[in-house]
């Protein structure tokens, strides 16, 4: 067999969430090392705090972004993803940027910077490419919502590692995430909750298209006057609680595979307010917790149910959550509380709370990637090529 045609290359999804699976359980557990100067920090021109956040995002976010998209294709345009030697090549740039980004000390500037944007460059043109070659045939006419926010992950990378201008990068790659989020949610918890519970969510177009024109334009909180960014945060709070209320979560919550959607749901609304009010008064919480409330919160809840579901769904098995994929989400929320919660009833514990934190993302994953990277290895078990 062909490295080229083996199982891992058929589809976006098998090596981009094997690789969030990896960089999932390891990021954090490094930086907490890092943190507490267990380990060194990379020699680079940029602090550990811009190497930590420029990982997690473009890291492990776009691992799992990446995945999504190369795979969606399929269902949204009518039209195969990436795969192959297309496929090899996004993968060798991924983790060359990885590379990269430890050892950019001993680069010299420009093959640092060709390293840090082959990938992302190369993954944004190809998809807005498929996007934009077969718009007549999209069943999501959205999509030009992707279209818009690929092109400015380049720029919130680049601020992120620029001295002056990390707070307005991390500000702007939060945004751009949590534009990707609210469309995925648009999508999945609608046909999830049609096929366990046979009921229809509420899907109005201007309602929606407000939420996604208000998230669009908080893409940019981090060049507006504080109280312009808390007021469409604010505003957008109030749609996406208004919009939630009519989304059936009593009946949501009775499963945890579809109840913790709900709740990176309902983090995503709790990070929107207390971006509000932090513009208007100083909180006093330990920790920088709106930054952690979407990671955790949202991030880390949300992408281990998708990542199961994807998993089994794409390699032809039943979306069946069993015992250890409900003791992952466990473990995910229990990261999300020791890691928000925890440190503001108890701070004399901050490290503490930092090392539990990692130590569950790091079990979580570990188990997901124990368990799935074998069938993003394997054939699909239904006989279908991909």
């Amino acid at each position: 067999m062909k490295i080229s045609t083996h199982p891992l290359w058929l589809v976006g999804f098998r090596p981009f969430f094997s690789l969030a699976c990896l960089s999932g359980l390891s990021l954090p557990m490094l930086w907490v090392l890092i943190f507490t100067g267990t380990l060194t920090a990379p020699h680079s021109s940029f602090s550990p705090t811009q190497w930590h956040a420029h990982e997690m995002f473009f890291g492990f976010g776009w691992a799992v972004l990446g995945g999504f998209l190369l795979t969606s294709t399929k269902n949204w345009v009518n039209q195969r993803g990436y795969h192959g030697h297309a496929l090899i090549f996004l993968v060798g740039a991924w983790l060359i940027e990885r590379a990269g980004m430890w050892f950019e000390v001993a680069l010299p500037p420009i093959l640092f910077r060709i390293s840090n944007n082959l990938f992302l460059v190369s993954i944004v043109v190809m998809i807005a490419w498929t996007l934009l070659r077969y718009r007549q045939d999209d069943s999501y006419r959205d999509n030009y919502f992707f279209l818009i926010i690929l092109p400015l992950f380049l720029i919130a990378k680049s601020l992120m590692l620029s001295t002056g201008h990390f707070q307005t990068g991390w500000m702007m790659a939060i945004g751009l995430f949590r534009v990707a989020f609210l469309v995925m949610f648009e999508r999945t918890l609608t046909q999830f909750m049609k096929g366990v519970f046979q009921v229809a969510l509420l899907r109005n177009p201007t309602l929606d298209g407000s939420i996604k024109l208000l998230a669009l334009t908080l893409v940019f909180a981090g060049l507006m006057p504080n109280g312009l960014a808390a007021g469409i945060s604010l505003l957008l709070a109030l749609l996406l609680i208004g919009r939630f209320i009519f989304w059936k979560p009593q009946l949501a919550m009775r499963r945890l595979d579809l109840g913790i959607m709900y709740l990176g749901y309902l983090a995503l609304v709790a990070q929107l307010l207390i971006n509000c009010m932090a513009s208007f008064t100083d909180l006093g919480w330990v920790g920088t917790v709106s930054v952690h409330v979407f990671t955790f919160g949202v991030m880390g809840l949300v992408i281990p149910a998708m990542l199961i579901r994807i998993a089994k769904g794409h390699t032809g098995r039943k979306v069946i959550f069993d015992s250890l994929d409900k003791a992952v989400l466990l473990i995910m929320i229990l990261g999300l509380i020791v890691r928000i919660l925890a440190p503001q009833l108890y701070p004399a514990a901050y490290l503490h709370w930092i090392h539990l934190a990692a130590a569950c993302w790091f079990a979580g994953f570990s188990i997901l990637a124990w368990r799935y990277i074998p069938y993003l290895l394997q054939e699909r078990v239904d006989g279908k090529v991909h």
